[in-house]
């Protein structure tokens, strides 16, 4: 059984029902009957057309359940207008889908999980694994997103910015358990520059391959945080780096920059270092400021701000630090940083200790209670 199949072919499966006129959720839920009528007889006999028959099950599902609540008057109508089964086109319109579950009367957490559900195909025990939420807890989330774009049509254009803002969400998540949700959100963000002719797409989709190419040099065995100035270089995939440089470069001669462009040609420039110390920071501070002409988020003038401290020394960077918020989550970490580059040590361990207890993650946590006692123990105490 190709499971993985069953997932790709999920979100057109789900746009065809839609588009014949069926309501989403009953939709969704049809298309949920039927990858697990597949489940059960594939392995024993399976069919020449998948998604034909994927689409033909489903469809008679939705209608077996119309039947059975009465049916109001539009369901009625889309019984009278019954098509017949056949082979399903092989047209692939669920770009409409991905528009849907990010629509803008969505929370973010809400349009991530209907994203993967009707999108990706997963499970909610798998999507709620993966939040390390109850099951219970993400079935209430994923009904109440379906209800809410129960009458949306897909007869309009979606707001691609929100779609691909979605996908990155997505792969911020990262990993947890059995559903590596940032390989889940590079499969599904090739869809969508595969369909949408977008430069952002496109910038999108190498900002994740090119971190996801430093995965498995960011930890330790034990889960350890390492910088990306510790990280063992040898360790970065460079086929899967030399795929994101391809795919950004093509972006970048459109001459159409986005955020994701911008922020995956500073990851471009992290990856074609041999050595941390051969890092180009001008440069990288150069695309940090063309970011912040499009964003002036407060954590991209951080970032930028660590870049300027390692391009200029760190008295820069503590100038270009003191124009931002202290309250600002990570601030107490770099300002430690650019101190300990600075020399003075107490300020630094300080600092690192106060992060550290404002982390909310663990993995972090540990990190800078590290870094405060490597310095505690450096001054001899």
């Amino acid at each position: 059984m190709d499971e993985a199949l069953l997932r790709a072919l999920t979100p057109s499966v789900l746009t065809i029902l839609v588009r014949r006129g069926a309501d989403f959720a009953a939709a969704e839920d049809a298309v949920q009957d039927a990858l697990v009528e597949a489940l059960r007889v594939w392995p024993t006999d399976p069919p020449r057309d998948a998604k034909g028959w994927l689409v033909t099950v489903a469809w008679r599902r939705f209608l077996d359940a119309a039947r059975s609540e009465s049916a109001r008057r539009r369901r009625e109508e889309i019984l009278q207008e019954e098509p017949v089964p056949g082979p399903a086109s092989a047209v692939d319109d669920t770009l409409r889908l991905y528009f849907l579950c990010a629509h803008p009367s969505l929370s973010p957490s809400s349009a991530v999980a209907l994203t993967l559900r009707a999108v990706g195909g997963l499970t909610t025990r798998q999507i709620a694994h993966a939040y390390l939420v109850p099951e219970a807890t993400m079935a209430q989330r994923i009904s109440r997103a379906k209800r809410t774009v129960a009458g949306v049509r897909l007869d309009r254009p979606g707001d691609a910015a929100t779609v691909l803002r979605v996908l990155y969400l997505i792969f911020n998540e990262g990993y947890s358990g059995e559903v590596d949700l940032a390989a889940e959100a590079i499969r599904l963000t090739r869809r969508v520059h595969a369909a949408l002719d977008h430069p952002e797409s496109a910038g999108l989709l190498a900002l994740m391959l090119l971190h996801q190419a430093r995965r498995c040099a960011r930890t330790t065995p034990e889960g350890a945080l390492v910088p990306l100035a510790e990280q063992d270089r040898r360790r970065w995939d460079t086929g899967v780096i030399a795929e994101g440089v391809g795919i950004l470069q093509a972006a970048l001669a459109r001459d159409r920059l986005g955020e994701y462009q911008a922020q995956a040609a500073i990851a471009a420039l992290h990856a074609d270092a041999p050595r941390a110390e051969e890092t180009d920071w001008a440069q990288i501070v150069e695309w940090y400021d063309e970011l912040v002409r499009l964003n002036r988020s407060p954590v991209i003038r951080l970032n930028r701000a660590v870049a300027v401290g390692e391009a200029d020394g760190p008295g820069a960077g503590l100038a270009a630090l003191a124009e931002l918020e202290e309250s600002l989550p990570r601030h107490s970490a770099v300002a430690g940083h650019l101190h300990e580059r600075a020399g003075d040590l107490d300020m630094a361990a300080r600092l690192y200790a106060e992060a550290a207890h404002k982390a909310t993650d663990l993995a972090e946590r540990e990190h800078l209670t590290r870094q405060a006692a490597r310095l505690d123990q450096c001054r001899g105490r």
